[in-house]
């Protein structure tokens, strides 16, 4: 049973009133990770997928190269970006990046609790720009931090791998059922489609949009319109919760709004998720998309649910993965190679049909993503709490390890 201790209450703002345990003490970053600074620049040519020394930038591991910066165990924190603040603990013999705050912890400080801790603090809030997100040493060096004793940092640490290793490997194994079921779908989507011919190009019986380009802030005396970004269309669906507004003339903001009918797609991304369509049903009123949003408009030969039904079937992912331009591990298209995408030609009552039949078969097994991927949501959520109430010293744990 988790026990609870006496508390008293701490000046500590991030902890939000929270009381620490007694004897616990207040301290700052930079006393229990001295020497904190960014690491040492080194160019993409430098960086192979093999070699002796791994390459960690802000984000994690880039690759490998032939020389190290670093040996031992450090705290690795993202500098720059969207993922400014995330925390890495790494060992052994490596290069850290420019991308990366190398922290290294006191003597008397356990390096797991701290990167707990860290992590906890959620540093990406404290950036100080907003076009590129970037946090430095010494934003990260004055806040103040609660310090259990070393024998109790060890303690939560020991706790929390064991009690996160076996999350971690639930979750993973969800992720599996997810992957299994979505090979499932697949396969369903392509044995009704494999036996359909007249095959003709998507130019011929559609045409495709490109989105709105945007520059500054707009235009502030013309109307304002919602518009949807490209990080907004995923596999399947669109998500509707972050939608922007963005001020142009009328006449300009008519060539880029989507029509319900519409199938979305991204220019570039992921290479599973490049080439796949969403289904715009008008859900949102007079919305624009951005010009990295291809918007695909059926023309009355093509249903636009058979249609997004093809994008995920073995024809249509053949055809993006060898036509795609691709970088280290994302890929882009252009309007000229989705316009000659092969599709078939049936009967629009056939089309109907196929879709009707895949619907059927489908949505059963979406539902079971659906309640993985919640299942998998609520035991992140669970994990993250387990972290913030052991290095908050909101349970005891040292009984338990």
């Amino acid at each position: 049973m988790i026990s609870v201790r006496s508390t008293s209450p701490t000046k500590i703002d991030w902890l939000q009133g929270l009381s620490l345990p007694s004897g616990w003490s207040e301290s700052k970053v930079k006393y229990v990770a001295p020497g904190m600074q960014a690491g040492e620049a080194i160019t993409a040519e430098s960086i192979e997928p093999a070699g002796p020394y791994p390459v960690y930038g802000g984000n994690g591991l880039r690759g490998y190269t032939q020389a190290k910066t670093h040996h031992g165990t450090r705290i690795l924190i993202g500098r720059q970006g969207a993922l400014c603040g995330n925390v890495h603990l790494v060992s052994g013999e490596f290069w850290a990046s420019e991308h990366a705050i190398v922290a290294r912890a006191a003597d008397a400080v356990d390096a797991r609790w701290l990167a707990y801790l860290l992590r906890v603090m959620n540093l990406g809030r404290y950036s100080q720009t907003a076009a590129q997100p970037g946090i430095g040493t010494a934003q990260i060096n004055a806040l103040p931090v609660p310090v259990p004793p070393h024998s109790e940092q060890r303690d939560i640490a020991d706790y929390l791998d064991r009690e996160t290793a076996r999350i971690d490997a639930l979750i993973e194994e969800q992720q599996r059922l997810i992957e299994m079921l979505r090979e499932r779908r697949t396969a369903a989507i392509a044995a009704r489609l494999e036996s359909l011919g007249g095959m003709t190009r998507l130019k011929h019986v559609s045409t495709v949009q490109t989105g709105i380009t945007l520059s500054g802030e707009g235009d502030p005396t013309a109307p304002e319109w919602p518009y949807l970004r490209v990080a907004n269309v995923q596999v399947g669906y669109v998500d509707l919760r972050e939608i922007k507004t963005l001020r142009v003339p009328p006449d300009r903001a008519a060539a880029s709004m989507l029509q319900p009918g519409d199938v979305l797609m991204t220019e570039g991304g992921d290479n599973d998720k490049l080439g796949r369509g969403a289904l715009w049903r008008g859900e949102v009123p007079n919305m624009l998309h951005q010009n990295h949003i291809f918007a695909v408009r059926p023309s009355e030969a093509l249903d636009p649910e058979f249609l997004v039904y093809w994008l995920d079937g073995p024809v249509a992912r053949s055809y993006f993965r060898t036509t795609a331009k691709q970088t280290t591990n994302l890929a882009g298209t252009n309007k000229w190679t989705l316009g000659n995408l092969p599709v078939p030609a049936p009967p629009l009552d056939e089309q109907r049909r196929v879709v009707g039949a895949l619907d059927e078969q489908t949505t059963k097994i979406g539902a079971l993503v659906d309640e993985t991927e919640r299942f998998i949501e609520l035991a992140r959520e669970r994990r993250a709490a387990l972290i913030t109430a052991a290095v908050t010293g909101q349970i005891d744990v040292r009984e338990m390890v």
